[in-house]
């Protein structure tokens, strides 16, 4: 369960990173980017923990809530991805238009 909690932080924090870098406030955006890399960092922890647990043999029963955090760890990772990219255009488009 937690691994689904961190996932869902860390995929909250990178939208509304990108939320305050569209709104011009690029220090909240990058303390939201931290926060989401933070919980994917305790996320990827508690991933780890499980595989060593399974040692890849079926050890660990594979659930619902298993299968559903993973799929939120791995939006959160790629929604990061794409955050880090759309703040920086947010960023060139803001300086580009203060220049202007």
């Amino acid at each position: 369960m937690e691994l689904l909690v961190f996932a869902g932080s860390a995929r909250s924090s990178a939208l509304m990173a990108l939320q305050q870098a569209r709104a011009g406030d690029f220090d909240a955006s990058a303390a939201h980017m931290a926060e989401s890399k933070q919980a994917v960092t305790q996320a990827h922890q508690i991933q780890t923990r499980l595989i060593g647990l399974d040692e890849g043999c079926g050890k660990l029963a594979i659930n619902l809530i298993t299968v559903h955090a993973q799929d939120h760890l791995m939006n959160a990772m790629v929604i990061q991805d794409l955050a880090d990219d759309m703040i920086e255009l947010y960023r060139r488009q803001a300086q580009t238009e203060a220049r202007g």
